[in-house]
C-alpha cells in the first residue's frame, strides 16, 4: 500500500534531502512541500497526506502551533515532528499537541523511512525510546495535577504493558520483559488504546505519566510491581 507524505521545513536543502530519501522507497510518495506552518496547513488541507513531516521551528507559524491547529481540526494526517535539537520541552509539547512521533533530523535515512512507515500504521506510532525515558524522568515530578484516567478499565496485564510503553520500551522489549509474544503485546496495546480512548502509543505515554501510573524511568514506587506470571 502506498503511503503519502508531505514535508514542512523552512530549509530547502532539508526538504530536498527528505524528499530524496522518501522517494527512493517504492511504497512512499511525497505529495508536496511547505516552508512554514501556514503552508503546511494548506498543503494538508489540499492533499490529506497519510503522514506529515513537520519541523518544530519555522518562521511565522511554527510547527507546534501548526500541529495544534491540525489536531483541533480532527485531521486524519499523522504528524511526525522533526528537529535538530534534542530538547525535552519540544518533545513534551509536541506529544501533548497530538504528534505521533518525534525524530531528530540527523537520524539515518533508514530510520526516518522506518518511522514514516510505523507512524502511518497508527497503533505502533513511536517516539525514540531514549527520548521517552528522558521525558518521563524529567516530567514525572513536574506533571500537572490531572484526574487519574480510567485505569480501572484495564486488566492487570494491560496496566503492566502500559507502564512499559510509558517507559519507552518497544513491543519486542515488552514481550521479553513479560515473557509473552510480540503478537500478544500488540493486542494488549490495542486494547489499552481502545479502553482509554487514546489515539496512539505516544498519547498513551502522556496519559500514563500525567495520570501518575509512571513516576520515572523505573516506574512509580507507590504503584504495585508488575504482575507476576
Amino acid at each position: 500500500m502506498m503511503t503519502s507524505v508531505a514535508i514542512a521545513d523552512d530549509q530547502p536543502l532539508v526538504r530536498s534531502g527528505l524528499r530524496m530519501i522518501l522517494e527512493a522507497e517504492t511504497d512512499l510518495a511525497v505529495t508536496g512541500e511547505a516552508a512554514d506552518g501556514t503552508e503546511a496547513l494548506a498543503l494538508v488541507a489540499a492533499t490529506t497526506p497519510d503522514v506529515l513531516l513537520l519541523d518544530v521551528q519555522m518562521p511565522g507559524l511554527d510547527g507546534l502551533e501548526a500541529l495544534t491547529r491540525l489536531t483541533a481540526s480532527a485531521s486524519v494526517t499523522k504528524v511526525l515532528m522533526l528537529t535538530t535539537f534534542d530538547l525535552d520541552e519540544y518533545v513534551y509539547r509536541a506529544m501533548r499537541a497530538g504528534a505521533s512521533g518525534f525524530l531528530l533530523k540527523d537520524m539515518a535515512a533508514e530510520d526516518i523511512v522506518a518511522a514514516v512507515r510505523q507512524v502511518a500504521r497508527g497503533v505502533d506510532a513511536l517516539l525514540a525510546p531514549a527520548l521517552t525515558r528522558r521525558l518521563v524522568d524529567r516530567f514525572a515530578h513536574e506533571r500537572p495535577q490531572v484526574p487519574e484516567p480510567a485505569f480501572d478499565r484495564l486488566t492487570a496485564r494491560e496496566l503492566d504493558v502500559l507502564r512499559l510503553v510509558a517507559r519507552g520500551l518497544s513491543n519486542a522489549e515488552i514481550a521479553a520483559e513479560l515473557y509473552i509474544s510480540d503478537t500478544t503485546v500488540k493486542t494488549h496495546v490495542a486494547r489499552v488504546l481502545m479502553k482509554l480512548g487514546l489515539r496512539d502509543r505516544v498519547q498513551a505515554v502522556v496519559v500514563a505519566y500525567e495520570g501518575g501510573l509512571v513516576g520515572g524511568a523505573d516506574g512509580d514506587p507507590s504503584r504495585p510491581p508488575l504482575t507476576p506470571q
